[in-house]
């Protein structure tokens, strides 16, 4: 599949070519206005991707954003949560021992 430069550029080539021969015939200016039109159009078309494709871009890198503080909130509820269990750990320990105290206590 050819890319839209190079159409452009082979639809360029031929209007200039058809430029220069005789304008003399009627079948010779529509075709070259047929070419022109056809031209101006695939510029306008053209010009329409290439926004279309900005504006993906622009929505891909807001999306991008998006994602990598969407991740880094997750790996910090992560690291928190991982922190709360050993801080729970710590206490369940901690309860132990002083279970261990009490009764030592007692006897």
């Amino acid at each position: 599949m050819k890319t839209s430069s190079e159409k452009e550029k082979k639809l360029s080539l031929a209007l200039s070519k058809l430029k220069n021969l005789n304008h003399e015939n009627p079948s010779l200016t529509n075709a070259l206005q047929n070419l022109d039109d056809q031209k101006n159009q695939l510029e306008i078309e053209k010009k329409e991707i290439e926004t279309k494709y900005e504006n993906l871009m622009q929505d891909y890198g807001q999306l991008k954003q998006k994602l990598d503080k969407i991740n880094k909130y997750q790996v910090n509820e992560k690291k928190k949560e991982i922190e709360f269990s050993e801080k729970i750990d710590e206490l369940n320990q901690e309860t132990d021992t002083l279970l261990d105290e009490i009764d030592k206590w007692q006897m």
